[in-house]
């Protein structure tokens, strides 16, 4: 599949040990950082140590990062701080219904 040029992500990274199992299994492009370590990083300091933790070493792996539950400006400018490549939730874009008929 990587092959057609299709990327795989490894979602909710740090809800178990077994995360870093999965880098080392998986050839995945990208670590999504799992929303409870997001979700209030720019009130609870030991959370935004975690998340630059799990961004510093996705980079050494050559992994795009992207952060779950978005949800407010303050938290996406910490993750910009960290350097996050990509962000997801309710402060970027609320979810939309799914269209059947869209062409992909």
């Amino acid at each position: 599949l990587k092959k057609i040029g299709i990327q795989f992500a490894l979602d909710d990274f740090g809800s178990g040990l077994s995360s870093f199992e999965y880098l080392n299994r998986f050839d995945i492009d990208h670590v999504k950082i799992d929303g409870q370590f997001i979700k209030d990083i720019d009130t609870n300091e030991q959370n935004y140590i975690v998340v630059k933790a799990i961004h510093d070493l996705s980079k050494n792996l050559n992994k795009k990062t992207i952060a779950e539950f978005v949800h407010k400006k303050e938290i996406a400018d910490k993750l910009n701080l960290i350097g996050i490549d990509y962000l997801q939730g309710y402060w970027v874009e609320r979810p939309i219904p799914l269209i059947n008929d869209i062409k992909l």
